[in-house]
């Protein structure tokens, strides 16, 4: 019996220690290349267009990290460790992150495809598609209700299509009273009396306006783009690629589905960088990650978003991580610091046809 027992000790000890060491999550992520992805399979536009070469966007992959990936990561090359409580804003759990970055996600390839239609003069229109919620704060009766994802449909029977029709329904209302909200989750309508609650003072308004009663939510305004010929309207469907780093290369492939000719020219080409409509890019997160991602696949020519001088006086650096990983990978590939969507079109129309394109 003894025996016995010490053998089933032992098996327990050996299983807690596989878990600890191999399963038990830390409050870390681990930041690694991810994949560079042909961005043509994702847009989708009725006029046909012949592309010898490609574009692609580039992703980090995030894992989150137990003991044995945290060892490993110390000898894994290209792997970083960061805290998650970085990446979390004000207290939003992983699944309130997550929906962040799909909002941001599809914020970003609105903005890619008014940056193509206004380089173009392609004529659209935005299209208001509703008021989605990002995160609930805790300790709110609105969070034993709703989630990060929903979105709201109507508050006491007037639709609501903009974050201002969300304040408007409450305004008037003091805490503890109650609201009819209607809410779509994975397609599903439902409406539920919510208690409002008072909120913490907002500390940009005056002092009159200081004091807030409202749902407890934070939300972001869903539009689409459309263009007023249909026959150049375009749709992005990315999968579960999340975030807005991959704003540039969207438009770059969209102006090439829409322009005259193949401004690829036979390369591969990578990149990455956050876009607003108006073409300005902006800087990222992990270019250095993304670098690596890149030369994997084959790229040719990797688009960076320039480095940053911000109003402090701080330099956010973009170009200079990205190059200063491409010379350490030795790679072939061409890296090009871009500060607008119109710099990169001006270097692919400067590139000689690739020879057997």
């Amino acid at each position: 019996m003894k025996r016995a027992s010490r053998v089933v000790f032992s098996v327990f000890i050996a299983i807690a220690l596989l878990y600890v060491v191999y399963f038990m999550p830390l409050p870390l992520y681990i930041f690694k290349p991810g994949t560079a992805e042909d961005i043509h399979p994702m847009v989708h536009v009725k006029q046909a267009a012949e592309e010898k070469g490609k574009f692609m966007l580039t992703t980090v992959q995030v894992a989150d990290a137990t003991v044995f990936g945290y060892l490993m990561s110390y000898v894994r090359p290209y792997e970083e460790l960061r805290l998650k409580r970085d990446l979390l804003r004000n207290n939003e759990t992983e699944a309130e992150y997550s929906q962040r970055q799909e909002v941001v996600m599809l914020t970003s390839q609105a903005d890619a495809i008014q940056a193509a239609y206004n380089r173009l003069k392609i004529p659209y229109h935005i299209s208001k598609d509703g008021v989605v919620i990002q995160q609930v704060y805790p300790n709110v009766p609105a969070h034993d209700v709703l989630q990060a994802g929903d979105t709201i449909v109507k508050i006491d029977d007037k639709p609501i299509q903009t974050m201002d029709e969300v304040r408007g329904g409450v305004t008037g209302k003091k805490a503890g009273d109650s609201v009819s909200i209607s809410y779509k989750r994975k397609g599903v309508v439902q409406t539920k009396d919510i208690a409002l609650a008072a909120l913490p003072a907002d500390p940009n308004a005056k002092p009159a306006e200081a004091s807030r009663v409202g749902l407890g939510v934070v939300l972001s305004e869903l539009h689409s783009v459309k263009a007023d010929s249909e026959e150049q309207q375009v749709t992005i469907q990315a999968g579960d690629i999340g975030g807005p780093s991959a704003g540039l290369m969207f438009s770059l492939e969209i102006y090439n589905r829409l322009a005259a000719g193949d401004i690829t020219k036979g390369y591969k080409v990578a990149g990455t960088g956050e876009i607003d409509p108006d073409g300005h890019v902006g800087v990222i997160g992990g270019i250095q990650h993304k670098i690596v991602a890149a030369d994997r696949a084959g790229a040719e020519i990797f688009f960076s978003p320039k480095d940053y001088k911000a109003p402090n006086g701080q330099t956010i650096p973009n170009y200079s991580d990205a190059k200063k990983r491409a010379d350490e990978l030795g790679t072939k590939m061409t890296v090009v610091p871009v500060a607008t969507m119109g710099e990169a079109l001006d270097y692919l129309a400067k590139l000689p046809a690739k020879t057997g394109s």
